[in-house]
């Protein structure tokens, strides 16, 4: 059963007020995101003078995008669907959920909210390094590629399920919850080996503002492949069975 028609839309959606709209509310939600969570990695070298990484900042940098994923999806969800991830809105996109004209004005969006981000924290914080994210030692670029594209694989899934799913009533009420959890728990799995990403935007503008692009393309691939199966696998065996009757829980 195919997905959902996949449509490109017209460049006039890159002047329409509704689409502007949304897209300055993605750079504004990014720009939360970023400076949030980059900022707490930033507090955590800033009191432990750039030392190692430990579990106790492993778990603060999980805390903190968690809950700043969480508002930044709240505080956007009801004018641009709150992707806040250039992966997201390709996995929208892989649904037919959003427009191609439309997709490219949010990631543009996302990108430059996330730069906009890490500008404000260099300038705050007199200067500190935001900080590229890298590999770990002994961790191949493959590895950190199967890192990415699983972790976003779960994020964007869960995107599907709580907030794209039309069968999904009640619960997209805690959409956001759920997609700043799985962000949150992904951390904890995957930040000590890739930095766990799963957002393009989040790599790109730590990495243009310190201009630091060792191994930039994982946190693109990855993050790109894992959405777009996302996308494919919902759309394949959910959505498109919107017609069957979900079944009732029996106790």
């Amino acid at each position: 059963m195919p997905i959902h028609q996949i449509t490109i839309g017209t460049h006039e959606e890159l002047r329409q007020p509704g689409a502007l709209k949304a897209a300055l509310t993605e750079l504004i939600s990014t720009l939360i995101f970023v400076f949030a969570g980059q900022g707490s990695g930033m507090a955590f070298n800033k009191l432990t003078s750039d030392s190692a990484t430990t579990p106790a900042g492993l778990i603060a940098a999980a805390v903190a995008h968690a809950f700043a994923l969480f508002v930044a999806v709240s505080v956007s969800a009801n004018i641009s669907g709150g992707h806040v991830n250039p992966a997201v809105t390709f996995g929208a996109f892989i649904g037919g959920n959003i427009t191609f004209f439309r997709g490219i004005l949010y990631v543009i969006a996302q990108l430059l909210g996330s730069t906009v981000a890490c500008l404000l924290l260099k300038f705050a914080t007199a200067g500190m390094s935001t900080g590229a994210f890298t590999l770990c030692s002994g961790l191949s670029v493959w590895n950190a590629l199967v890192f990415e594209i699983v972790m976003t694989f779960g994020l964007v899934y869960t995107v599907y399920a709580t907030a794209i799913d039309p069968k999904k009533g009640d619960l997209g009420v805690i959409a956001p919850i759920a997609i700043g959890f799985i962000v949150g728990a992904n951390i904890l799995v995957g930040g000590a080996f890739d930095g766990a990403s799963m957002n393009p935007a989040v790599s790109f503008g730590p990495a243009l503002v310190s201009w630091t692009w060792t191994h930039q393309w994982v946190y693109w691939a990855g993050p790109i492949i894992g959405a777009g199966l996302a996308g494919v696998v919902y759309e394949l065996f959910f959505i498109n069975h919107s017609h069957e009757q979900v079944p009732s829980a029996e106790y």
